[in-house]
This record gives structure tokens, sequence and C-alpha cells, in this order.
């Protein structure tokens, strides 16, 4: 064969694989969930959380059931009990309280105080967060007496919470959905690393947590694509990964995490049009943290949503205007229909994962002879009707192409696994897939 020949007969199993592989199936389940989604509902949960004045951790001890972060708390419950009363019982919702101890940043002991609302699934089996921080600051983050009206950090994100579970309780999941709504982010993400902790602590199987944190508004000029985006956040391989064996196999950006931004990009961009997802391969934003770094702590994959562009005048800033310009992170600031689309982006994705099915277990990709093909096999995973073998080049950032093999446990594609990177993936009877799995290397 010629090298003309050659070059046509290669071209034609790479269109043939793409060609093989299943478009995204859009599920009506999830798009009328998406449509559900409502900008007024979203400003008026960020309103009231405003209302209370102030959020702030030290504000605990006022006692008011109109003023501080413990009548905020109060209310977000109370919103999730709503929510709950559309589930059928499946939804319930609780306190995780704890003291936190004095810190060299802090004057005191505090009491903390998360919400969790927990919709269970119909079989045991894997869990999915949606979290959020509901207390703020002021320019002093220990200070619980002055204005802190926290409208976009975090109001945006707690709203986005309570909105998706409003929406959500109504429909059956295969998985478990936990949406949480955190206390003490400002100070040390201190009620995320509990909660963690304790899911850790009981063997729960978390897939993923998706994080919302200052998603009010994209501060871009009128007409600019930026209006449409949205930041995801995501960190690389972590704690027992050796860094040789990474730069090996080229596995840096195939972390569970990495896994779970590839997909919630796909997923919420096919409902959420002309939104994006843009992937940023960090942990948070430099000098910066966010609730879904406790998930990675303990080693749940997690990601960040977070506005394309922020504005630092209206985050952790006293009220007041100085040279004629307004500080203070107030609501006339966001943007209530991009809110709106960012908490869309959220039902989707995570509908996508509750609904869909498991991850495949133990993906290897054979490695037993010098071939230029590539085996992969893996475990049968619960409600899977087939399997597709992916593969992106290694500087590419999204799965470039996919094969369905169909519902076997082995295959092999004529595809080089020393230059592309490849997973496998679960696909169900309707057509939805789960997150791709990275094989380890087995010879």
């Amino acid at each position: 064969m010629n090298s003309r020949r050659f070059l046509s007969a290669l071209a034609l199993i790479a269109l043939t694989l793409t060609q093989a592989s299943a478009k995204p199936s859009t599920d009506p389940r999830i798009a009328a969930m998406v449509r559900a989604v409502s900008a007024a509902d979203l400003r008026a949960y960020d309103n009231r959380l405003v209302d209370f004045y102030t959020r702030n951790d030290f504000s605990e001890d006022l006692n008011s059931p109109t003023r501080g972060v413990f009548a905020a708390r109060d209310w977000i419950k109370s919103q999730f009990e709503a929510a709950a009363q559309k589930s059928g019982g499946r939804m319930t919702v609780t306190l995780d309280t704890y003291l936190q101890d004095k810190t060299a940043r802090t004057p005191r002991p505090v009491t903390e105080s998360s919400i969790i609302a927990t919709l269970a699934g119909d079989a045991p089996g894997p869990t999915y967060v949606m979290s959020s921080h509901y207390d703020d600051c002021d320019g002093d983050c220990t200070d619980g007496r002055g204005q802190a009206p926290g409208a976009d950090d975090n109001g945006s994100g707690a709203s986005a919470v309570l909105e998706a579970a409003k929406v959500m309780a109504p429909q059956h999941f295969h998985g478990t959905i936990i949406f949480a709504v955190f206390d003490g982010e400002e100070l040390g993400l201190w009620g995320s690393d509990h909660f963690a902790r304790e899911l850790k602590a009981q063997g729960t199987n978390v897939v993923a947590d998706l994080n919302n944190d200052i998603i009010g508004t994209s501060n871009a000029p009128a007409g600019s694509a930026d209006r449409h985006t949205v930041r995801v956040f995501s960190e690389g391989l972590i704690d027992d990964a050796k860094v040789s064996a990474v730069n090996l196999v080229g596995s840096e950006n195939d972390s569970p995490s990495r896994e779970i931004a590839r997909f919630v990009k796909s997923a919420s961009e096919q409902y959420v049009a002309p939104m994006t997802a843009t992937l940023i391969y960090r942990a948070d934003r430099f000098r910066r943290g966010g609730d879904q770094e406790s998930f990675t702590a303990q080693g749940f994959p997690a990601i960040r949503f977070v506005e394309i562009h922020e504005d630092f005048r209206h985050q952790h800033q006293n009220v007041r205007v100085e040279n004629g310009v307004q500080y203070g992170d107030l609501p006339q600031y966001n943007d209530w229909t991009y809110l709106a689309s960012v908490t869309r982006m959220n039902v989707a994705a995570l509908a996508a994962l509750a609904l869909g099915p498991n991850q495949p277990a133990g993906v290897a990709i054979l490695i037993t002879g010098l071939t230029n093909d590539s085996t992969l096999r893996w475990k049968a995973a619960a409600r899977a009707t087939s399997y597709e073998i992916v593969w992106r080049e290694t500087s590419a950032p999204m799965w470039q192409h996919s094969k369905n093999v169909g519902n076997v446990t082995q295959a092999t594609v004529p595809v080089s696994k020393d230059n592309y990177i490849l997973g496998v993936r679960s696909v169900d009877a309707n057509g939805l897939v789960s997150p791709a799995v990275y094989p380890a290397a087995v010879r």
C-alpha cells in the first residue's frame, strides 16, 4: 500500500469510529428541570438573604429572628423544607452543627451550622453533591455586627442551590443528591470540611461535588461572549499520585475531578445554550479557595463554578461610597439572567449524573505487548447497556472521539495508546453517559 492509500485508510478508520459514536442524548426530564429554573425566584432568594444585614460567622450570638447568620440559616432551612414537600418523602433536611475552636485568625470559638437537604435515590449507590456557602464578610471577616450584604459572595451560590433543590425535588433519580449550604467558608472552609469528613467516615460514595461560589454576574461588557461564560475550576492529581508515574503516562489532566469537569462542561452546554463552561485546570484562583477543596481533600471529585470576571469592589468590602465609587456586595450588581443560566447548568449536569449510569470500575489499559492499537477492560456498571471508549490528543482538554463497543467488558480500538489519552464511560438505555474513567496501565 502506498503512503497516500495508507493515510486515506487511516482517515477512513478515524471517520468510521467517530461516526459510530452516540450523539449526546437530550433527555426530556433534564430539559424540563432546566426550563423550570426561575430568574425571578433566584432574585427573591438572594434579596431575602441580603435582608439579614449580615451573615458573618460571628453574628451567631445575635439571637435575632431577622438579623444574623442563624436567622439566615433558619430561613434557608425553611426553603429546603418547602421543596421537600414535593419530594414524596424522599428529601430530608438536617443541620450539621458543631463548635469550631478558636484559631489564630479568630477571637473566640464559634458555633457553625450548615444546612443539608438530602434527596434519596431510588437505588443504593453513588451520591452527588451541589454545594455553596451562606456566611459572608464585610471588610473584616470576624466582624459580626457590621453590614455585610453578601449578594454575590455568596448569596448567588446559596440561591442557586435552593432553586436547584426546588426544581429537582419532585423527580426520581437513581443516585442520591445532597444540596448543601455550608457555614464557615470565609474563615477556613469550616462547614464543608466538617461535612466532607463525615461523609468520608460514613463510607459515602461521593462521585462529584458541584460547588457554586460567586456566580451572580459575568461583569462583562455588553455584547461580549463572556456574558455567556462561567469558569469551572478543577484540581489535578494529588496526595498519593507519584510525579514520576504521572509524567510517564501523561495523566496529569485526568484526575477524577477533571473528568467531572469535562462531564459538567459537556452536559451543561448541551442543555443551556449559549452558555459556555471554561475549564480552568487549577484548584481555585490565586489567594482564594472554596468548599470544593474540602471534598478533594477527602478524595472526592469536585469542581467549582465561579463567574468569569470578578469585581473586587463588591467582595469583602465595607458598604461605602469612596471617590464616587460604590463599594459593597450589594444585590444591584447581580445579573439575575446570568445567575439563572449558571443555575441551569448545574441542574443539567447534576441531573445527568444522577439519572445516568454508574461509571465503570476497574478500568485498565493493557500494555502486555508493543502494538499500535489499544485494548481496554473494565467491570460492568449498574444501569449500563453499553460502553464507549473515548480518546483525545494528549494536548486536548476535552474528549474528541468515541466508539460504542457494545455491552462488553473488554474491547480494542485502532488508536495508539502512545499517541492519545483514552478512557471508558458507561451508556444507559436512554443514551445518557457517565463521566469517563481514566485507565490504569496493566501488563
